[in-house]
């Protein structure tokens, strides 16, 4: 009886519920990741390239940075994942998961620094001699700060 337990309590119960609250968990978490439309999200385009990223912000399109990425503090950010030439791997571990940019298709991923800061990113995709080299930095602004690289003052 005592064996009966430990088997259907321990090895079946347990597991179920710790998986159900991991899924419903995951649910949670996973909505909130998908890009969506809003007047609080920020668009920005990445453009990776042999060995640099290209970022061009929705505010002004003539606007754009070199391996530095810039997004506002406490809001989402979708950032619309390309390539140029080979399949580069955006990531930046601190923000949000990996998402590879594919020649000729644009992937979103959704991030979002909950302070401002400065956050490291790579592509983790082996595109060659290099890769490994092949890196670029987030600034995640304040609001204060993220008007005023809006307005060109930074």
């Amino acid at each position: 009886m005592a064996e009966r337990v430990w088997i259907i309590g321990l090895g079946l119960v347990f597991p179920a519920v710790i998986l159900l609250c991991l899924l419903v968990y995951g649910l949670w978490i996973g909505e909130r990741l998908v890009p969506r439309n809003g007047a609080d999200v920020t668009r920005i385009e990445a453009e990776a390239r042999r060995w640099s990223w290209r970022f061009s912000y929705e505010h002004d399109a003539r606007r754009s940075t070199e391996n530095v990425l810039h997004i506002p503090a406490g809001r989402p950010v979708d950032i619309a994942i390309t390539t140029a030439d080979v399949i580069h791997s955006f990531w930046v571990p601190r923000l949000a998961g990996k998402l590879d940019a594919i020649p000729g298709h644009v992937n979103v991923l959704r991030i979002e620094a909950d302070a401002p800061g400065t956050y490291a990113g790579l592509s983790a995709e082996f595109s060659g001699r290099g890769y490994d080299n092949h890196r670029f930095t987030v600034i995640a602004h304040g609001s204060e700060d993220w008007q005023k690289f809006l307005e060109g003052e930074q």
